[in-house]
């Protein structure tokens, strides 16, 4: 894949989520690159006014829910709008109804956001865990998220992995012993994320990173 130079304008404008966790700045950089005038934020209100949302994570579950919980309202409002939210690794699993990561730390049962019901749930079939390094990615069905990368590599830094309801939300899969969902979306289309790091995944991140940014754009 060619290196794609940044756009001389700000294609749309972004916020980043910051609840306490996440690599912010790596996260705000890959944005800039691929396009977006990007604002980090710890104020839930600030989401309203911008083209796209991206909720970013590295961490626990129940620390990851704890923290973003004066987002909760204000990213519902933002999915109920229509404004893409973006959720990158733990931040595409706070996504979801629920983790068992939650329950193996004894916290018991902790509730995303339940923007795409489903659960999260450990590598168990003798797996090394964490996931860790790159990996493929293989489109299964269409979105604009991943124009272009159907067969490309991803990094990827994780122990859990969703288990969608439906099955429809699946975007992309990858294989790592088993075949699980390293790209998810709601049904209208507007919630999505990723297991890997598209900040972190070169060519093949800055792409995705575009295709979010130009979603934005075309709202």
């Amino acid at each position: 894949m060619s290196t794609t130079p940044p756009p001389e304008e700000a294609l749309a404008e972004v916020v980043v989520v910051d609840y306490g966790l996440g690599n912010l700045r790596s996260a705000t950089r890959g944005l800039e690159r691929a396009g977006a005038a990007v604002t980090i934020t710890d104020d839930p209100d600030a989401l309203g006014d911008a083209d796209g949302v991206v909720l970013p994570g590295v961490g626990a579950f129940s620390e990851g829910m704890e923290n973003a919980g004066p987002f909760r309202e204000a990213l519902r409002e933002a999915a109920e709008r229509g404004q893409p939210i973006f959720g990158i690794c733990l931040g595409m699993q706070m996504l979801l109804t629920t983790s068992e990561e939650a329950e193996r730390a004894g916290e018991g049962d902790v509730e995303g956001l339940d923007f795409i019901p489903g659960r999260n749930v450990r590598f168990s079939q003798g797996q090394k865990v964490p996931h860790m390094g790159w990996n493929e990615l293989r489109v299964e069905r269409d979105h604009p998220l991943v124009d272009g990368v159907d067969g490309e590599y991803a990094y990827f830094v994780h122990s859990y992995y969703a288990i969608p309801e439906d099955e429809g939300a699946v975007v992309a899969t990858t294989g790592y012993g088993i075949d699980f969902p390293s790209i998810v979306a709601n049904e209208a289309g507007n919630v999505f994320g990723t297991q890997f790091h598209p900040e972190k995944s070169g060519e093949t991140g800055l792409r995705i990173l575009r295709n979010f940014v130009e979603l934005c754009a075309d709202r």
